[in-house]
């Protein structure tokens, strides 16, 4: 990489030659309007919004696809640009119907802040769109074509995480996104579309209707849920772009909602951990052959049960940390309140579209009654807290709710890849009389990490996968080598839930990475950093799962 100079705006920056102009103008703070851009994915050039003129060419150039050289001149303002990039805007805006009073981004826009910043109002073309139809990826995703500019980050997302679902197809002489009817690129809920999408065409479903009849209905208690990964990215929905832990001021927003009860989703994840780390310890006293896959992602366990079947056996049957939270919360927690768990509205704030699929899995009932009621994500609980005038960053820090109010730092790192399978060696590492506490050898964002941890004096092979298409790799080796692995870790989504379909967008490495720092630094203030010494699993244990059969029932389950 070569140190260079260029010149934007008559301001001279120094760079490498690495650097496209588009983002060298983002890391200076020099404003070019982007949609289609996204650092996950191939540079496609296809909103045609960052045009910029270099002198020497008699063209304008997307700057997203244009590496800078040494000595080049740009301009990114001046009257052709300006009126260039208004027609394009305009053009897009044909593509895009409005309905921005019921979508979860009118508070957060890229489209409209964009048109705000060039004083366009999108009304000069007819919308060319609004006669398609809304596709619906089961119950979980709505894919609404009236919506889509044709950028194709959806598609080139969904095969670089998950499984080639969305689809270019020839539609006479045009190509449309549609999703696949290859019953080989089946739809896993990751949501990746989502978080790639730079006009909010993908959405999560939710009832915000029943849910907001719940929190006025004075015969039903709501209670409220937060996943680990929440606490470092909802800021961002605010401005806050730093990864700091906002879990305390959260909890204080959403009971302004007229939430009365709102629990910490990384006490459950202890409990999550403490089982699976029963596991991990059985298999190495008893020298078990074969891996133990993690369960706790759901787009993960469907992936598996559809194209892996052979290996279901193999996932941990611990059941998800919002799951166990869920059934604690009805059949333990309103117990001691004196409230019927039918009368318990269990809300789950996840960072993830596919908690919305699992909580509708029949084999998670208990008693016929659903732990968790309704799964709304990272963006939709913004969307809920803009609506309500109400801003995290101004409130005042309260805890979460006796008794699942103090998770260990294991549950906290839930939130960041590495982050389970070091929450279990934790606990395993406790159970055999070692103090160590961290294992950073499965920390990081790499999409595919392969680890060696040393326990008990004998070494295991261990695996760290983000997406489905680096867990596929892994399991092409189990199927040639069953013992390749002892464990492995596999989340759906890059970086893990920091990463999860349902968190603020933009979604890139830089961000993610900041969200997992402040997820591991929250670990290392707490006081106690293993999941099967946080006092509040040691207590719920003694007075509520008391026996084999009891751990069963709430605390594990089983797959198809």
């Amino acid at each position: 990489m070569n140190k260079i100079t260029i010149t934007i705006d008559n301001k001279k920056i120094k760079t490498t030659s690495n650097h496209t102009i588009l983002e060298v103008a983002k890391e200076n703070g020099i404003f070019i309007p982007s949609l289609c851009y996204h650092p996950d994915l191939t540079v496609k050039a296809n909103c045609r919004l960052c045009l910029v003129q270099i002198k020497g060419e008699k063209s304008l150039r997307p700057s997203c696809e244009i590496k800078a050289q040494d000595k080049m001149e740009i301009i990114t303002n001046n009257k052709l640009i300006n009126e260039t990039r208004k027609e394009n805007l305009e053009l897009l805006w044909g593509e895009h119907s409005k309905e921005c009073s019921d979508c979860i981004y009118e508070y957060n826009c890229g489209l409209k802040k964009i048109s705000k910043k060039l004083g366009v109002e999108g009304k000069k073309y007819s919308k060319r769109k609004e006669y398609l139809a809304d596709k619906k990826f089961d119950n979980y995703i709505k894919f609404q074509r009236s919506k889509c500019i044709d950028c194709r980050n959806c598609v080139e997302a969904c095969q670089l995480y998950s499984t080639g679902h969305l689809e270019i197809k020839d539609k006479g002489n045009l190509f449309r996104v549609e999703p696949s009817i290859d019953p080989k690129k089946q739809c896993i809920y990751c949501g990746q579309c989502l978080m790639h999408c730079p006009v909010g065409a993908f959405e999560g479903i939710s009832d915000f209707e029943e849910l907001e009849n719940k929190i006025k209905d004075k015969k039903t208690t709501v209670v409220f849920q937060i996943a680990p990964s929440i606490r470092t990215s909802i800021g961002e929905e605010f401005g806050l772009l730093t990864g700091e832990d906002l879990s305390l001021k959260v909890f204080s927003a959403i009971k302004k909602l007229g939430v009365t009860h709102v629990f910490d989703t990384a006490v459950g994840a202890d409990f999550t951990t403490t089982e699976e780390a029963k596991k991990c310890y059985q298999k190495i006293i008893n020298n078990k052959k074969g891996v133990l896959f993690t369960s706790c992602c759901p787009s993960w366990v469907r992936y598996l049960e559809l194209y892996y079947p052979k290996f279901k056996n193999n996932l941990a049957t611990t059941r998800s940390p919002q799951i166990i939270l869920g059934s604690l919360i009805k059949f333990y927690w309103a117990k001691k309140q004196n409230i019927k768990p039918e009368n318990v509205y269990v809300v789950s704030v996840m960072p993830c579209i596919s908690k919305k699929y699992e909580i509708e899995r029949p084999e998670l009932r208990i008693n016929g009654t659903k732990p968790v009621d309704q799964v709304i994500t990272t963006r939709e609980l913004a969307f809920l807290l803009f609506k309500n005038k109400i801003n995290p960053l101004t409130e005042k820090n309260t805890r979460a709710d006796d008794l699942f109010q103090q998770p260990s730092g294991a549950g906290v790192i839930y939130g960041a890849s590495g982050g389970v399978m070091e929450s279990a060696l934790r606990t395993v590492a406790n159970m055999f009389g070692d103090k160590q506490v961290e294992f950073k050898e499965v920390r990081g964002l790499d999409n595919h990490k392969e680890k060696t941890v040393k326990i008990k004096g004998k070494i295991y092979k261990m695996a760290v996968v983000n997406s489905v298409v680096a867990a596929k790799d892994v399991l092409e080796k189990l199927k040639h080598d069953p013992e390749f692995y002892d464990f492995v870790e596999v989340m759906a989504c890059p970086g893990g839930c920091i990463g999860g379909g349902g968190q603020p967008v933009p979604s890139y490495q830089e961000n993610r990475t900041m969200r997992a720092k402040g997820l591991y630094l929250t670990d290392k203030q707490k006081s106690e950093r293993i999941a099967n010494k946080n006092p509040v699993v040691e207590d719920v244990y003694k007075e509520f799962l008391t026996s084999d059969e009891i751990i069963k029932k709430y605390l594990e389950t089983e797959f198809k």
